[in-house]
């Protein structure tokens, strides 16, 4: 049980790291060889270059104005500065928005702390329940849970304080949701309307194309277009299965990184050959010519490529049964998004293409029917990482509890003897022992959504976050509070009586909020400020530059610029919304140490968002509409505690009082699902009209059908001398008006005919337009 030393302890150490992790900050970002990863932002749009490569050798390396080290803090009002809508010019809607959620979190608990510690404090403070627990029911506590609703006795009056502070809460929670999710949606329809022409406005994703004995995929996909969208379509790329073909253009790019490292190598050594072992690791095996081995590898995967490049054109079964289609105009693009195109609903299935950098090529080769059998494998796989992830949390907890374990393990009493010891195992270890835990996580949440199939980087970053949402509740939060609330408890459990179990637990819980303080601190203060420091980016920018560089492409190229990693930041976010709405009501001592989260994370994340991230994709905020949703499911747990922690105090007159709360804050969601959501699920066809009339107006003469030709070939066939011939071989053609009817044979022929068949159709005397 921490208590106000430890957590005294724990402020101190987390505070001074975040003090170190800036001072490191301001003296790294100021030396012009560290300019590229700490600005690298402005080198990929072209704003910023080198900086001068004149005057003495050590200015080079080396900011040698000794007054520029003494405003080490000045990055701070400097990413304040920009407004916001030219920062949404400047790194895009998805950026600012992400930005807005810990604005969010500093509009809701600002208030919420400033009345709760006024109103609910006082009325914790001023009675001894917890000491007279302590001393006839050997209940373990701290100073902290005086603070807390524990410290109120059972049968009392003023818990009609913290329902109606309940009240206050999710009043002003709503308001301020609402509020934001008006502005947000705005802010949304207007960066669409305002945005630039992209291609994915005007294509849709088709899959599930059936299959039919007389065409190809290619050809059915055409003629289904062009006899149910005659006026609209424009033109479409079939999706083909390069994942083999993929691995090898990336296999051959690492052999040609160490190609380029050798003979950097040997240049610098002028005429020395350099040797290296074909065995694990270089450590044994034969020893070759490094750069004749490399040439040869290089030579050798690049016929692979060829070969493989020409099957994947030619063998039809690696045309997969979807296509990107394109449209003349973004409204019969929305059209054909937002309806059902046959009366079979689980065929030609349509959806808004992602824009190109946002696709993830290797999860379209994916057939469709297997979908849901891997969506149900990894449901699976989920439920039980998350159930036995609860023994690693189990021992943190433990951690946490070193009077606890005193108690049912006497031998460790002298590991604990030392005050400051026991205040550093107790303030900061259980904080920082539990971020270890969770650093491998994300990457195993995104393997598994990749595993689902899903067709864009936003998605798979969506999907991973909602789950790293649920294991912090299930694992976090939950299993943090009842292996917590059970162990600290457990000599009380094991003297009492089986019906004092649940009062014993109602005390308990708010007691947790300690635990969780500790981890505020360690990852949300010193984790945050450690974010600024670009660490991995830092080290691996030297090590590709001192041995890997040559030239300017090279150079950029070694820049690791990151993103705001909405899978990982994202959730983080949610779990102290859900931690600051569970304890506001029952331990308002959490509050202020949430606000330090919110207030230095939104600090740093708008330095990073200007100067470092770049964002893979742009989803125009598509992510709100969960951001929202899981706010409001913190708010309905905070209630549903607060209910249970009543009954098990036996305030019977006021917690029936707090029944309506979750019924109205459910409705309130339902609210605002249904009027600001279509916002991000839908693009209005009345904005999709304005858009190609304006664009009409402006540009009567644009080659759309040029701008999209290659908007969604395959990256392994962009750049490659052959593009021309297999844009044909996947369906591309020229714009002549080379009218032909279908092949297929058991049928009656397609009242629009394609453009791609080169044989006349069997059942007409003639090949031509058709009136």
């Amino acid at each position: 049980m921490a208590t106000l030393q430890d957590i005294g302890v724990s402020a101190g150490i987390n505070i001074l790291s975040a003090f170190v992790f800036f001072i490191i900050f301001a003296i790294l970002r100021l030396q012009p060889f560290n300019d590229r990863v700490y600005f690298s932002k402005w080198y990929l749009k072209g704003l910023r270059s080198s900086p001068a490569r004149g005057g003495a050798f050590a200015q080079r390396f080396v900011n040698l104005d000794f007054r520029s080290y003494m405003r080490f803090l000045n990055w701070m009002p400097e990413a304040l500065k920009m407004p916001e809508p030219e920062l949404i010019d400047h790194a895009g809607l998805d950026s600012v928005v992400y930005l807005r959620i810990y604005w969010l979190g500093l509009k809701i608990f600002a208030p919420i702390a400033v009345l709760a510690w006024a109103v609910l404090v006082p009325v914790n403070w001023t009675n001894n329940t917890l000491e007279m627990a302590k001393q006839l029911r050997n209940v373990t506590s701290s100073d902290i849970d005086k603070l807390s609703v524990s410290n109120i006795p059972e049968y009392s009056m003023r818990f009609w304080t913290h329902i109606v502070m309940a009240y206050a809460f999710t009043i002003w929670t709503c308001y301020v949701l609402m509020k934001e999710y008006e502005t947000i949606a705005n802010m949304r329809l207007q960066f669409v309307a305002s945005e630039a022409r992209r291609p994915d406005q005007f294509t849709v994703l088709v899959r599930n194309v059936p299959p039919d004995a007389d065409e190809s995929v290619s050809e059915l996909v055409e003629h289904f277009f062009l006899v149910n969208h005659p006026d609209h379509y424009l033109t479409h790329q079939v999706v083909c299965n390069a994942n083999k073909l993929a691995d090898l253009v990336k296999k051959k790019k690492k052999l040609q990184n160490w190609l380029d490292y050798y003979q950097l190598k040997y240049a610098r050594k002028n005429s020395q050959r350099i040797m290296v072992k074909l065995g694990f690791l270089g450590l044994w095996g034969q020893k070759v010519d490094a750069i004749e081995h490399y040439i040869a590898e290089i030579d050798k995967i690049s016929k692979e490529i060829s070969k493989e490049r020409e099957e994947v054109v030619n063998d039809p079964k690696s045309i997969m049964p979807a296509a990107f289609v394109s449209f003349k105009t973004r409204w019969a693009a929305a059209v054909c998004a937002q309806t059902q195109q046959t009366r079979n609903p689980t065929q030609w299935l349509t959806e808004w293409a992602p824009e190109p950098r946002d696709v993830f090529w290797s999860n379209l080769a994916i057939p469709y029917v297997s979908l849901t059998v891997r969506r149900l494998i990894m449901h699976v796989a989920f439920f039980f990482l998350t159930f036995f992830f609860i023994i690693p949390i189990a021992f943190v907890q433990s951690l946490a509890t070193i009077e606890g374990i005193v108690k049912v393990a006497p031998f460790l009493k002298v590991i604990v003897e030392d005050k400051f010891m026991k205040s550093v195992i107790q303030g900061f270890l259980p904080g920082i022992a539990l971020k270890i835990f969770l650093a491998f996580l994300p990457s195993i949440l995104m393997v598994m959504s990749k595993f689902e199939g899903f067709t864009s980087i936003s998605s798979l970053e969506r999907r991973a976050a909602f789950r790293y949402y649920i294991f912090n509740l299930v694992n976090v939060f939950l299993a943090s509070v009842i292996t917590g609330a059970a162990f600290e408890q457990l000599n009380s459990f094991l003297n009492q009586s089986p019906n004092q179990i649940p009062k014993t637990i109602g005390v308990a819980i708010p007691m947790k909020a300690t635990f969780f303080i500790t981890y505020i601190m360690v990852d949300g203060w010193a984790g945050v400020a450690g974010e600024i420091l670009m660490l991995k980016p830092l080290i691996m920018f030297h090590l590709k530059n001192a041995f890997l560089v040559k030239t300017e492409k090279d150079r950029e190229e070694a820049m690791d610029p990151g993103s705001i990693g909405f899978n990982t930041g994202e959730p983080r976010i949610q779990l102290y919304f859900l931690l600051g709405l569970v304890y506001a009501p029952v331990t308002p001592m959490l509050l202020p140490f949430i606000l330090v989260f919110f207030a230095l994370a939104y600090i740093v994340y708008r330095h990073q968002i200007i100067n470092v991230y770049n964002q893979e994709y742009e989803s125009a905020a598509a992510f709100w509409p969960d951001v929202h949703g899981r706010v409001i499911a913190a708010l309905v747990i905070s209630q549903l505690l607060l209910m249970g922690l009543l009954g098990t105090k036996h305030a019977a007159l006021a917690a029936p009082f707090l029944i309506a709360l979750p019924v109205l804050t459910i409705g309130f969601h339902h609210f605002c699902k249904g009027r600001y959501e279509p916002a991000f699920i839908r693009y209005p066809l009345q904005e999709a009209m304005m858009k190609d009339t304006l664009e009409s107006a402006r540009e009567p003469n644009l080659n759309l059908k040029g701008y999209l030709q290659n908007a969604y070939i395959h990256p392994v066939f962009k750049g490659d001398e052959d593009d021309d011939d297999i844009d044909d071989k996947l369906g591309k053609f020229e714009d002549e008006a080379i009218i032909v009817p279908t092949k297929r044979q058991s049928r009656r022929n397609t009242p629009a005919p394609s453009r791609i068949s080169g044989e006349d159709s069997p059942s007409l005397p003639f090949s031509g337009k058709l009136v």
